[in-house]
């Protein structure tokens, strides 16, 4: 085991036995310990030859691994216990749910499944906790054949239930995971932050919104990881007055503040176009919990609110805490692209790819290109185009199209980027509605009528709008038909 320093300090050998018997000082291993701390621990226990003998340490060290960055090195660990012969990897039930856990996140799905064959032929399936972590490891990897098997062996433990949630909904099973939930005998704080986290990581804000203030209507407590979900709907839909209450409710009900929490209601505010609040809680962060990612939300708010100067200022102090990271540059380059600043955007990049030596994501080729458009430098928005190491997507091809259809002089650059977007995305109206107008604009109008009735024929979502009335949000879809309900709420804000 390599030495490494670190801030915990196990104390000197002849005492490690006493100091790992102890339930004092086992509970460390509980901890969620960073990897370099539970190298040290690992070392001293392999010196003292009690990772072989000690049982209750080696399950909490090898717990302990499962929640790393690293959950492999708990497989690893319990692998070498075995092949050792080790009294600590004796039959024992407490291992096992860390070892599925560890599967969940790290392993092939036949290594846990060969490890569940070994707990039922050691009898200790009937765990509840083991069982829930096979369910778990199962839903995580996809197998919901084998899930479901071992869920409806007890299909009202909540855990099992909350699980099942999950992982239906991160695999993009979300109707499944809300039957699931509306037919659970009875929920768990959990179950309803699992259901709303769920909602808004497919893109159903709305959904997502009803079930919170269905959470709140029945008392049900609010964890942090909800209001970051919430936050985060109220942004994607401009559900500004349903963000400024849950931002009075973490202040009235004084929920501990940290940096993720923090960058959700700086995010709200700057999306929601209310540039004054953004600011204000970006100052009224401690600057314990003021990280790199309230200051990337920040810059982006200003970039996205027309006050580019300040986003500017901003990077340079963000530069002077932290080293700026990719979310930065893909915020100052925006902030470019909205204040024209093209020689701005090309000296950022610059920083970001020689001094920084961040790699280029599509996202800042995207706005690179978008910044040389705006500029009217086609010809070289083109070559930068060409020269990507990356495969243009959608973003790319329509701020190429829209910049070189401004002019009829680069209608080969618009006929190049219209083609390929239409190829990403058939569907995609606007590229035809843009390349006839360019087609119009060089005199060409038997090629503009061509690409309008080509546009005519494919196939257009339809326009939707959302308005918000008395903290909720409701959605009108272009050619749809209004309820009776809703024909009352319109009829109220426009008459």
């Amino acid at each position: 085991m390599p030495p490494c320093l670190c801030s915990f300090n196990p104390p000197p050998s002849p005492s490690i036995s006493s100091f790992i018997s102890s339930p004092a000082h086992t509970a460390t291993l509980n901890l969620n310990l960073p990897l370099r701390d539970l190298s040290k621990i690992h070392g001293h226990l392999i010196k003292t030859g009690l990772i072989h003998h000690h049982p209750i340490a080696a399950s909490r060290l090898i717990r302990a691994y499962s929640r790393t960055p690293l959950p492999h090195l708990a497989i690893h660990l319990f692998v070498q216990l075995l092949l050792a012969g080790a009294a600590s990897a004796r039959p024992d039930r407490l291992p096992y749910p860390s070892l599925f856990s560890a599967y969940s996140h790290s392993a092939p799905p036949h290594g846990g499944a060969q490890l569940h064959a070994t707990v039922l032929k050691l009898g200790f399936s009937s765990d509840p906790f083991t069982r829930n972590s096979v369910i778990h490891m199962y839903a995580n990897s996809g197998l919901f054949d084998s899930a479901w098997k071992i869920f409806y062996q007890d299909s009202n433990n909540v855990v099992a239930c909350n699980s099942m949630i999950f992982s239906l909904a991160k695999r993009g099973r979300i109707d499944e995971s809300w039957k699931l939930f509306c037919n659970m005998p009875c929920r768990n704080e959990v179950s309803w932050n699992t259901m709303i986290t769920s909602f808004v990581r497919n893109g159903m804000w709305i959904e997502a919104l009803d079930l919170f203030r269905r959470m709140q209507n029945e008392d049900i407590t609010v964890s942090e990881h909800t209001l970051v979900s919430a936050l985060h709907a109220c942004a994607k839909l401009g559900a500004f007055e349903q963000g400024k209450w849950i931002h009075r409710y973490i202040e009235r009900n004084s929920v501990e503040s940290n940096v993720i929490l923090a960058t959700a209601i700086i995010d709200m505010y700057s999306k929601c176009g209310d540039i004054d609040g953004a600011r204000r809680a970006f100052a009224s962060v401690p600057r314990k919990d003021k990280g790199l990612s309230c200051w990337n939300s920040m810059v982006l708010g200003f970039a996205t609110n027309g006050c580019e100067s300040e986003a500017f200022d901003l990077f340079s102090d963000l530069e002077s805490c932290f080293q700026p990271d990719s979310v930065s540059f893909v915020a100052v380059l925006t902030a470019s692209n909205h204040a024209g600043r093209v020689d701005k955007a090309k000296a950022y990049f610059c920083l970001m790819t020689e001094t920084y030596k961040i790699e280029p994501t599509i996202q800042h080729y995207g706005c690179m290109v978008d910044a040389l458009g705006r500029a009217g430098l086609i010809r070289e928005a083109e070559e930068f185009v060409r020269a990507m190491p990356v495969i243009p997507d959608e973003a790319v091809w329509g701020s190429l199209l829209s910049a070189a259809c401004k002019s009829h002089e680069n209608i080969d650059v618009a006929e190049w980027a219209a083609q390929n977007l239409i190829r990403l995305n058939p569907d995609e109206t606007s590229a035809h509605v843009l390349i006839s107008r360019a087609h119009t604009l060089s005199g060409d109008f038997e090629t503009a009528l061509r690409k309008r009735m080509t546009m005519e024929r494919a196939k257009k979502q339809p326009g939707c709008s959302l308005i918000e009335v008395n903290g909720e949000v409701h959605e009108f879809v272009s050619g749809g038909i209004v309820s009776p309900e809703n024909k009352g709420k319109i009829d109220t804000i426009y008459f």
